[in-house]
């Protein structure tokens, strides 16, 4: 009899688990079952080398991490980052490593291409009229100022793009949108391009090269020759204006900016960060500036906390070219 009524409560018990799991999926299934998990923030993958070429040729507008035109700055980083891309290159290919880290750290981040010619086929930026390329921008950081509700922005620049938006915080109010301007090896007073200006020069051809780039769609070239007329425009009134902080980040090994302490700007709100006086054996390139550990490092520190004397960890060095 005792050992009937142990199966009988046995019976019961199970009987009573069954409703529960099918209570359960029942409610699982019509939505009703309590608040699921908070969705993770979405993690960027960061991009290298191979990132950088495949995105020139697929993705030239596009970059992981940018152009979310939903994302609400926060009050950690309440200034939208605007990326800006250096020459013969584009917003997908330039910040495939940037795009993704600033983003994975809680930044709002936008970018945009400017200065196609004819030939660039969507992809080989930054050959027009510079001014013009300041126009775009000054058009670009409005629309994110609108998307964002934020009252400035804080720009990162490689090469042009590290002198062009100079243009549009001189000439056309940028200075009261923007709060920090970080450039990556800008072409900031022009380069020599190892001489080749010079040597033109001296042999009295610079004048038709420059006439035949200009007639082709590349006058942003001519224009960031030393000396070229737009340079003395840009700067006669001097390097920086009231307002923004700069940034400048330069190596010793470019090639491309040269001499590379063109890059650098002189005023009381100016800061220039040479790599291999950070890092000796810094091989960084011009154009390796796009993936160098210690330049990533510092475009952080210079949006974020901005540490005095900071110091990166010397390693992920970019490319040496």
């Amino acid at each position: 009899m005792n050992s009937a009524l142990a199966r009988r409560r046995s019976s019961a018990r199970l009987r009573r688990a069954a409703t529960v799991c099918l209570a359960t999926a029942a409610l699982g299934a019509t939505g009703i079952a309590g608040p699921a998990p908070a969705t993770a923030a979405t993690e960027y993958p960061v991009g290298n080398l191979g990132t950088a070429l495949a995105n020139f040729l697929a993705s030239p507008g596009a970059v992981a991490g940018a152009n979310d035109w939903d994302c609400e700055p926060s009050a950690e980083h309440p200034e939208p980052v605007v990326l800006v891309h250096a020459t013969g290159v584009n917003l997908g290919a330039n910040y495939a490593v940037l795009s993704p880290m600033l983003a994975n750290a809680g930044y709002c981040v936008y970018g945009f291409n400017y200065g196609m010619a004819w030939f660039s086929a969507g992809r080989v930026g930054g050959m027009g009229d510079i001014a013009a390329g300041a126009r775009t921008m000054d058009a670009f950081v409005d629309r994110v100022l609108a998307a964002t509700k934020a009252r400035k922005v804080d720009v990162v620049g490689h090469s042009q793009g590290g002198m062009m938006p100079n243009y549009y915080i001189k000439r056309l109010g940028g200075a009261a949108k923007v709060r920090t301007m970080v450039a990556l090896a800008p072409s900031n007073h022009g380069t020599t391009l190892n001489g080749l200006v010079n040597l033109g020069q001296a042999l009295n051809v610079l004048g038709f090269a420059n006439t035949v780039l200009t007639h082709l769609g590349a006058p942003g070239l001519v224009q960031q020759e030393q000396g070229s007329d737009f340079q003395k425009r840009l700067w006669a009134d001097g390097d920086t204006v009231s307002g923004p902080r700069y940034v400048t980040l330069t190596t010793r090994n470019d090639r491309v900016v040269t001499p590379y302490t063109n890059g650098h700007l002189n005023g009381p709100a100016a800061t220039n960060i040479v790599a291999q006086d950070q890092c000796p054996g810094n091989w960084v390139g011009h154009v390796g500036m796009f993936n160098d550990g210690p330049t990533m490092q510092n475009v952080l520190n210079a949006l974020g906390p901005n540490v005095p004397g900071f110091k990166p960890k010397c390693e992920g060095y970019g490319l040496p070219n």
